[in-house]
């Protein structure tokens, strides 16, 4: 029987190793929906414009990879138990399974060109192992983006399957731990899409091998 998914805050349980049969599909997400897998054709970036590699026993949990030095990834782990922070890295597991992740950027224009070099990194194929379930963006700064920005985050979020967007939060940037009690409800609806897709099969978000 299908386990319906549960608050992870609540039960503060590792995200599941593998699909649970009968798995419902994702919840609605935010952004345009872009590929599920590497295409034919996309010229991978010069060596210097690439994330680096480590290697990982298994692919166990997700990942967030921050595509730029203070991008939140180790928040977004610290926000979802049971998911790791790849220290700005694709995490690269033994064939045959790929391993999930999720990058996150930024919402300024370094953030977001480096959230662009990242997709095409990996829409090029030259990352072997790795399934990209979306992207996370993340407000720089109070208020709406800037139109230019805004635009540019459309065109970036075209190329990869999914984007999330986390608002602004005055008591993260304080420094503060992010807890159900600082973070809003959309952040958290964020965080149920992204751990009911998890759950779901793997299979529909292949990598080349």
């Amino acid at each position: 029987m299908t386990q319906p998914q549960q608050n992870p805050w609540t039960t503060q349980q590792p995200l599941p190793p593998g699909p649970p049969p009968g798995a419902p599909g994702p919840v609605a997400e935010t952004g345009p929906r872009g590929p599920s897998a590497p295409q034919h054709g996309v010229p991978a970036p010069a060596e210097d414009q690439r994330l680096p590699k480590f290697a990982i026993p298994a692919a166990d949990t997700l990942w967030w990879v921050g595509v730029h030095g203070g991008a939140g990834e180790t928040t977004m782990s610290q926000l979802l138990p049971g998911t790791r922070a790849a220290g700005h890295r694709w995490p690269i597991p033994p064939p045959p399974v790929p391993t999930p992740v999720v990058l996150v950027a930024r919402t300024n224009g370094s953030g977001l060109r480096a959230a662009q070099r990242a997709a095409i990194e990996w829409a090029s194929g030259v990352v072997q192992g790795v399934a990209v379930l979306g992207l996370v963006l993340i407000a720089d700064a109070p208020g709406r983006l800037p139109r230019v920005l805004d635009d540019f985050a459309d065109i970036v979020g075209g190329g990869v399957p999914r984007v999330w967007d986390i608002p602004w939060i005055e008591e993260w940037r304080r420094g503060e731990d992010p807890t159900p009690d600082n973070t809003p409800d959309e952040v958290f609806e964020v965080l149920e899409s992204i751990y009911a897709l998890r759950a779901s099969n793997p299979a529909d978000y292949p990598a080349p091998y």
